[in-house]
């Protein structure tokens, strides 16, 4: 349960979060079409576009639009989002990323006509988890909490009340940075455009428990 509370007192705001001034982050994929301002950043995500490995489908895709930045040390991501999801699988989140054969995406995916909350674990092959939802909320927020060697997703559509998504292994890195940033993609429809907004990343100090 220790990391539970750590969680909880990380969304809650017990350590300082600075929003991030997008000056120290780049593309992987970048978009046609992007805007990025003090605060937000808005994507028009192009079509054709999926990060995804084997499982199911017999296929990897590695195209998927990545704004991030590298981060040494455990840390905490959140972030605002609103997207205007159209079409089958279109998604829209955080992402950590090692390589193209490890990374966690996690967020919105938009599935039979509503939005899903989704998390896709990749270790050389990836998994996929959702918790459906029978409306569209406006928007989500996402924290996505690293430390030691697993990450712990929590999703909110009021940013009040938080609930654990997904708790999964991820390698630890010993004075190596990760990437951690915003992720979109539209694998199967035309693509749409979402707004990230309030993107911020707090270092956790060592020793928290």
């Amino acid at each position: 349960m220790k990391h539970l509370l750590l969680s909880a007192a990380l969304t809650l705001g017990v350590l300082t979060t600075s929003a991030q001034t997008f000056t120290a982050m780049r593309w992987l994929n970048a978009p046609k079409k992007s805007t990025v301002t003090a605060n937000k950043v808005q994507v028009q995500v192009d079509g054709g576009t999926d990060f995804w490995r084997v499982t199911h489908y017999g296929f990897i895709r590695d195209n998927g639009h990545f704004f991030y930045q590298e981060q040494e040390g455990d840390f905490l991501a959140k972030v605002k989002i609103v997207g205007q999801y159209k079409e089958l699988y279109d998604q829209a989140g955080l992402m950590i990323r090692l390589d193209e054969k490890n990374w966690i995406k996690t967020g919105i995916e938009y599935v039979k006509g509503v939005q899903n909350v989704s998390a896709v674990v990749t270790r050389e092959v990836s998994d996929w988890s959702v918790v459906p939802r029978q409306d569209s909320p406006k928007a989500v927020w996402l924290t996505l909490l690293r430390k030691g060697d697993y990450v712990e997703i929590q999703y909110s559509f009021d940013n009040k009340d938080f609930k654990m998504l997904r708790l999964a292994y991820f390698p630890p890195t010993p004075g190596k940075k990760v990437q951690i940033g915003l992720m979109c993609a539209a694998p199967d429809g035309k693509g749409f455009p979402v707004e990230f907004e309030d993107f911020s990343i707090s270092p956790v100090p060592a020793g928290t428990k």
